[in-house]
């Protein structure tokens, strides 16, 4: 299993992943691809080069979005004007970061540059939030661990949040 990330010389980070590691962190960044799809702007050019939305962008009704992307505001009409001004370049910065991941997940030794252990950074975090809330994890996540059994089907993408967990914070400390 990795020993998560420690500092390069350069001012990057440098870890080492197992073949299993790489796929499972492939994997999730995929998925996360999958559901994060493309900003849509508006049809007027100013719009489109400002990433400035259409205008109707709401709350997601899926609660990975709405982690992903939650509402500024407390008042729908604030926080939907919000959106509208934000979210298509939100949208393609995850994308961008997730796409750095895969970009350089590639082998077992991984060796970052400092904006992409920033980019990492940011795309371990959207990953934890997506896994996160669909296996709707709380506080007590780790007591949750120790007392399930490694036959309880979820088990696996419990240990696997941890572990995503785990590699955020030695990437963090690495960065620091």
């Amino acid at each position: 299993m990795s020993t998560g990330f420690a500092s390069a010389r350069d001012g990057g980070v440098v870890a080492e992943f197992d073949p299993a590691e790489v796929s499972i962190l492939r994997s999730l960044v995929e998925m996360l691809l999958g559901i994060v799809e493309p900003g849509e702007t508006g049809d007027d050019p100013l719009e489109r080069a400002l990433g400035i939305g259409s205008g109707t962008s709401r709350l997601p009704a899926d609660p990975v979005l709405a982690r992903l992307f939650p509402s500024a505001y407390e008042d729908e009409e604030q926080a939907t004007e919000f959106r509208r001004y934000t979210e298509a370049s939100l949208r393609d910065a995850k994308r961008a970061d997730a796409q750095t991941m895969l970009d350089t997940a590639d082998s077992g030794r991984v060796e970052l540059s400092p904006e992409q252990a920033q980019a990492w950074m940011r795309s371990l975090n959207d990953v934890r939030l997506a896994l996160g809330t669909r296996l709707e994890v709380t506080e007590e996540i780790h007591d949750e661990i120790a007392e399930m059994s490694e036959d309880d089907p979820r088990y696996p993408a419990f240990v696997t949040y941890d572990w995503l967990t785990y590699l955020q914070d030695t990437l963090v400390r690495a960065l620091w």
